[in-house]
């Protein structure tokens, strides 16, 4: 299950001092944008789909938005991230 994914990760990420899981499941990379600036790491995710049907068009947009402020000490030269 994701939950136990996301525990191993967590405890196998001990020594690299992990500061956050964002689930972006369900975006493609080229949709997600991760910055590192004035102390805060901030991640967003955006997706935009437009499908035809019988009556029309439907559109879907789904987003995540999260800020994350770097603990006292940390340097934004330290902070690497990966989907």
């Amino acid at each position: 299950s994701t939950q136990r994914r996301l525990n191993r990760e967590l405890d196998s990420s001990h020594d690299n001092k992990l500061l956050a899981l964002v689930d972006v499941e369900g975006f493609v990379p080229e949709e997600v944008s991760v910055t590192v600036k004035d102390g805060k790491v901030k991640v967003l995710a955006e997706h935009e789909e437009e499908l035809s049907t019988i009556r029309g068009k439907v559109y879907n947009y789904r987003n995540i938005q999260k800020e994350i402020s770097l603990p006292p000490g940390v340097s934004e030269d330290e902070v690497t991230y990966s989907l």
